[in-house]
């Protein structure tokens, strides 16, 4: 509009307008009309009523927590379609008898009484191994009893033989042989190639002669009187008891015929 009253000041000059000026003059008059017709426009549309307050906008702000990023799954394979189980019939519905009330009285007392049973049989089974390790004790200690018999008695003979032995060995040097000569070979028996042996027992006297000799056992006839010669010719050494000299009978002396 200021353009157009810009435009309406030329006006006023006396010289004639030119083609330029027309063709503002008309753009003018345009301008003006539409500046017209747009004002009437709005005036047609202006409401009437007040215009109500303009509404105060507010600004809110909130606090929000991010979530840590997530991690990233495996990829998932797809599994290969599996085909659906073919549907089983149903089968009949079958109705459990009911058990009899005294029938399983019965089995209840059966099995207690088997229970019974076992019990009575494992304590029957502890007796007898108790009466068999009682039997065992008795005779272990019974063998260790014979035993220790057995070796008392062997040590009561070994003393005992001992004793003798020793007895015999004081004897026998308490009359020791001072002399003993061989009996001379019969020549009859050397001629004939007979051998043999011959036992004299005779008596010891306290002075250590031989008394009575006498042949033991079996002898050769040929050997008899070499033999009984031969012992009347020892000397012992007489056994002195208390002090004194006694004499010792069963005395044997063998005599051992060998052609060499």
């Amino acid at each position: 509009m200021s353009a157009a009253l810009m435009s309406s000041s030329s006006l006023n000059f006396p010289r004639l307008p030119s083609p330029l000026a027309w063709r503002n003059c008309v753009a003018a008059g345009v301008a003006l009309g539409l500046h017209a017709l747009v004002l009437g426009l709005l005036l047609a549309q202006w409401p009437s009523s007040v215009p109500e307050a303009p509404q105060v906008r507010t600004l809110t702000t909130r606090l929000i927590t991010l979530m840590p990023p997530a991690t990233p799954q495996p990829e998932v394979v797809p599994l290969p379609p599996v085909a659906p189980e073919p549907v089983k019939p149903l089968e009949p519905v079958v109705e459990v008898p009911r058990p009899d009330p005294r029938i399983q009285q019965q089995k209840l007392e059966q099995a207690a009484l088997a229970r019974k049973r076992v019990e009575e049989r494992k304590r029957e089974e502890q007796r007898l191994e108790q009466q068999r390790l009682e039997r065992e004790r008795v005779e272990q200690q019974l063998a260790r009893q014979q035993e220790q018999q057995r070796l008392a008695a062997e040590q009561a003979l070994a003393a005992e033989r001992a004793r003798q032995a020793e007895v015999a060995a004081a004897a026998s040097r308490q009359y020791l042989p001072i002399a003993k000569e061989a009996p001379d070979y019969p020549e009859r028996a050397l001629d004939k190639g007979i051998e043999g042996d011959c036992t004299v027992s005779y008596r010891v006297n306290p002075q250590g002669r031989v008394e009575n000799p006498q042949v033991v056992g079996e002898c050769h006839p040929l050997f008899i009187r070499p033999s009984l010669s031969a012992a009347k010719s020892f000397r012992y050494q007489p056994r002195i008891v208390d002090g004194q000299a006694v004499a010792v009978d069963g005395v044997k002396n063998t005599f051992h015929y060998r052609i060499e």
